[in-house]
């Protein structure tokens, strides 16, 4: 076990301002890295936060020339989810007093965790580089990404049932698929820290790194999946998305109309011809 975090975690987004900055997008290449930008907070979500980032990955999901996107948190958290502070009154965003303040609750929370259909659901797949404390939504962003890597400094923790709260942002969806059912009970229901040692034992995280690494290993991790052919790794992860959510018939015939739409693709054909010419193939999304 590790250390807790300094700040309290939940999952709600705040209502405190930010600055425009909070959410970074920076390009290499064919690879965005979004950095939630709020060090001061381990990068807690506020509500026009929230707004930045759903905007950012959607413009990011809409974008040909981005192959990777790298989600990860500035300083030494990757995300704390949102602050004790804003559910202090009746778990309404914005505290207040009353059931009346909570109307319209489930539609705001609803609009939040639109981003988690995002990131399952954009055609690149979606490095979680996960620097530090993830609590609450921040752990469930990492579980909606496409693949975790973590520092040694990571720890996870589901959060919802110390403030009180049932939990959102999907991580009841995410989180049993990958450590199993009566893991993902366990961590929910005493949301205990887990390290990144135990993070890696359990299958929520693929490999752990030192810090000054985990950058670079993103990096080279994304570079190499970039290197892919886009429209092949799209329908990859459609797949796999597909084949959790259908009935083996279902996910047959759509894994078949996958496949051909695949086999008639410009760049099927250039990764057979450099196969069997013995050369590096040339992408093009096409």
């Amino acid at each position: 076990m590790s250390s807790e975090p300094t700040s309290e975690p939940t999952s709600e987004p705040t209502n405190e301002p930010t600055n425009d900055d909070d959410v970074r997008v920076a390009r290499h290449d064919a690879v965005a890295t979004v950095t939630l930008h709020r060090p001061e907070r381990l990068n807690a979500l506020s509500r026009p936060m929230v707004d930045r980032l759903r905007g950012a990955l959607e413009a990011l999901a809409a974008d040909p020339t981005v192959r990777v996107v790298v989600l990860t948190g500035a300083g030494r958290g990757f995300c704390a989810g949102g602050d004790v502070g804003a559910l202090a009154g009746d778990g309404a965003p914005s505290g207040g007093g009353g059931a009346a303040a909570a109307d319209g609750l489930a539609a705001t929370v609803r609009s939040c965790t639109r981003i988690v259909e995002i990131l399952r659901a954009m055609p690149q797949p979606v490095i979680a580089a996960v620097n530090g404390p993830a609590a609450g939504a921040g752990m469930a962003l990492a579980c909606a990404a496409d693949l975790r890597l973590a520092s040694t400094t990571a720890i996870f923790t589901t959060a919802f049932v110390g403030v009180g709260q049932t939990g959102d942002y999907g991580l009841a969806w995410t989180l049993p698929r990958l450590v199993g059912a009566g893991r993902a009970r366990e961590l929910f229901l005493t949301a205990r820290r887990v390290d990144a040692a135990e993070a890696a034992a359990l299958g929520l995280v693929e490999e752990v790194c030192a810090p000054e690494r985990l950058a670079d290993r993103a990096a080279a991790l994304a570079a190499d999946l970039a290197a892919r052919a886009p429209l092949t790794v799209a329908g990859i992860k459609a797949s796999l998305d597909d084949a959790e959510r259908s009935d083996l018939g279902t996910f047959l015939d759509r894994e078949a109309e996958r496949y051909e739409a695949n086999a008639r693709t410009a760049d099927a054909t250039e990764a057979a011809r450099a196969y069997v010419e013995k050369r590096p193939p040339v992408f093009r999304g096409r």
